[in-house]
């Protein structure tokens, strides 16, 4: 089975009249209520430095999409924590309020498909400085709303010296514990039980502070093999937790998709998984970009029996593919 792309993909493209996101749009986070589709997709401008920004566009279809006029609605605070970019947001809904997650860096990205991209920093570091500061690494940080154009930071929710993003949260407690995917890319190694970075889960009680993760799913197949992490927020079905996930083939450095299913009361157990991925790049809006040969889905909502994924392609745009819901679960299970 495969997700149906979009023929109208891409959704959302740069746009030349705004110096925030006329280079790059991709990897939006998705919310649907009371008709409307919501994302808040990623962008940076056409700059040496590559500021990257969050924005939100509105539709009422899931495929046609307007951009809010007040964009950006969130970005990265000169001086401070995530002064080099917001990016690679995930979206749930708790009660009255939405908690958006969002990969960081302290200091701008540069422009990292090109080979010298380093940005050197405004000030002179050494020994004694933390090495998230000196390597610039990329943490995950918490943003709470009500509209989803004012956004309060809440602050860093993974370890400092720890390059850990794909952070993503379940959308409500599971036996009284708050739940989350992460991705730390150093955890690699057999005091680690992983060769290749990997999906962790880990529990908390207020979502700020999150103990000792521990190791949730590695790759199996052979288009998974380089490493593999969290896509889309998980979905609540009857018969479990949906998932969708990436994971890189180390043959072509290609990303692709794949799902599983977990079990409602006990996420850490996985009841189905995909031995072949739904969605890989195919066309030249996932071939042709600034990482070429990505398919990075970040959102999903269902509307009826349809799923909306919603995915960068080639860190360059926006696009969606959709199946049906039904119909998914079945072949992750096995029935015809």
């Amino acid at each position: 089975m495969k997700l149906q792309k979009y023929e109208g993909n891409p959704i959302i493209k740069p746009d030349p009249n705004h110096n925030y996101e006329d280079l790059v749009v991709c990897n939006p986070a998705a919310w649907y209520e009371d008709g409307t589709f919501y994302l808040l997709y990623r962008s940076a401008g056409d700059n040496k430095e590559h500021y990257i920004y969050i924005n939100l566009a509105t539709s009422k279809d899931g495929f046609h999409f307007e951009r809010y006029s007040g964009n950006p609605v969130l970005s990265p605070t000169p001086d401070n924590y995530d002064e080099g970019c917001c990016e690679d947001p995930r979206l749930i809904k708790m009660g009255k309020l939405f908690y958006l997650t969002y990969a960081y860096r302290p200091f701008p990205p540069g422009r990292y498909w090109e080979t010298d991209h380093y940005i050197p920093p405004k000030f002179e570091m050494d020994d004694y400085t933390p090495n998230g500061l000196r390597w610039n690494q990329s943490n995950t940080g918490l943003a709470v709303s009500q509209d989803l154009i004012h956004f309060k930071k809440l602050g860093r929710i993974t370890e400092f010296d720890l390059d850990n993003r794909d952070v993503i949260l379940f959308p409500r407690k599971i036996n009284g514990k708050f739940v989350r995917f992460e991705r730390p890319m150093e955890w690699v190694g057999p005091e680690y039980g992983c060769n290749v970075p990997s999906m962790w889960i880990n529990y908390s009680d207020n979502l700020m502070e999150w103990p000792k993760a521990k190791l949730f799913a590695t790759p199996v197949e052979d288009w998974e093999l380089k490493k593999m992490g969290g896509s889309t927020p998980p979905i609540e079905t009857e018969e479990g937790w949906l998932v969708l996930y990436h994971a890189v083939s180390p043959v072509d450095d290609g990303y692709r998709v794949g799902a599983m299913l977990l079990d409602l009361n006990d996420p850490a157990k996985i009841l189905y998984r995909t031995k072949d991925f739904i969605m890989e790049p195919e066309f030249e809006y996932e071939t042709a970009g600034y990482y070429n040969g990505c398919v990075f889905p970040t959102g999903n909502v269902v509307v009826g029996d349809t799923l909306y994924v919603y995915y960068g392609g080639a860190d360059r745009f926006v696009n969606v593919a959709t199946c049906s819901l039904k119909a998914l679960l079945k072949y992750l299970k096995g029935e015809k």
